[in-house]
């Protein structure tokens, strides 16, 4: 979710600003109400994150036995009933 903020209180408030997008709060900066910029976290903390779902998720996998027995395309056909 965007939080409104108008361009001289994000001027004014601009390191309040900072700390909430550290927080992952987004900020959509607004001239005369019209959106005229976005303040988001940057990129490179994304991809850490991202990076670390995946191990986590690619752990739990190795983690688990394989299940046998299991006809996945009649539980996909299941749900289509």
């Amino acid at each position: 979710m965007y939080i409104e903020i108008g361009s001289y209180e994000a001027k004014t408030k601009l390191p309040e600003l900072l700390r909430g997008v550290s927080a992952g709060n987004r900020y959509t900066i607004t001239r005369r109400g019209e959106a005229i910029a976005d303040l988001v976290p940057a990129e490179n903390n994304k991809h850490s994150d991202v990076a670390a779902a995946v191990e986590e998720m690619l752990a739990f996998m190795q983690s688990r036995k394989p299940m046998s027995g299991v006809d996945i395309k009649a539980l996909i056909e299941e749900g289509r009933e």
